[in-house]
């Protein structure tokens, strides 16, 4: 495995379904291939059900975070330079998933379909791979065929005027809080992060989590299936 080169790796787990990687990162941290890196509960890792899948069938993403902080335009605030989330984004590992936090006021919270069809191309060509915001978003059939993922709250057809309050910053959307550097791996079940230094051995605990399951499989669809004979097993190998 650690033969692998980075992007060996990242390919390889977007072959692997989000709840295995749950499962590995800290799902189930009495099991052998759990590497316990959060709290199964409270760690804040994985993603909830305000913010959902948009393009299922585009299959899992695996990226490194970029983080910024979007807000309605106010004469309270100056925002950050045009250039900050581009070149944040650009100092960012690929492929990026930008990570976006929405700090709009609760009566327009839902109404604020800031990702659009050139916001999407624009990051899809700095190398954004997906999305990951807690509002709307708008133009969904446009921004499936430049292929990049969303995770969004829904869909809204327009915004008013914005601005950008902050990159690069710690940020919490859809329950989960991710800083810069850290890794995801999301499909049509949501979003689990974990450091970029684990991603090898995540690959392979995974792997091995997924032969583990073939073989439990195989005992329940044995013809000569019995419970008696599943209890005998589990307690011979202490399982």
């Amino acid at each position: 495995m650690s033969k692998l080169s980075e992007a060996e790796i990242i390919q390889k787990l977007e072959k692997i379904d989000t709840p295995t990687i749950s499962n590995v990162v800290a799902t189930y941290p009495n099991s052998k291939n759990c590497l316990k890196l959060y709290d199964a509960w409270y760690g804040n890792w994985y993603t909830d059900t305000t913010i959902r899948c948009i393009y299922p069938d585009l299959g899992p993403r695996v990226g490194y975070v970029a983080t910024v902080v979007f807000a309605e335009k106010s004469p309270k605030y100056n925002g950050l330079d045009r250039w900050a989330l581009p070149d944040h984004i650009d100092g960012t590992k690929k492929p990026v998933v930008l990570v976006a936090q929405q700090v709009f006021p609760q009566v327009l919270r839902n109404r604020v379909g800031l990702f659009g069809e050139m916001m999407s191309t624009m990051y899809n060509a700095f190398g954004v791979v997906a999305v990951i915001t807690d509002g709307p978003m708008r133009d969904v059939d446009a921004i499936k065929e430049i292929g990049i993922q969303y995770y969004a709250t829904g869909v809204t057809p327009g915004h008013g005027d914005f601005f950008v309050k902050d990159v690069g910053v710690p940020v919490t959307v859809g329950g989960m809080t991710v800083m810069p550097g850290d890794m995801v791996h999301m499909d049509v079940h949501g979003v689990v992060k974990f450091p970029a230094s684990k991603m090898a051995e995540i690959l392979e605990r995974a792997q091995k989590l997924l032969d583990d399951e073939a073989s439990s499989k195989k005992i329940y669809a044995d013809p000569d299936f019995s419970y008696a004979k599943l209890k005998a097993r589990m307690k011979k190998y202490g399982t």
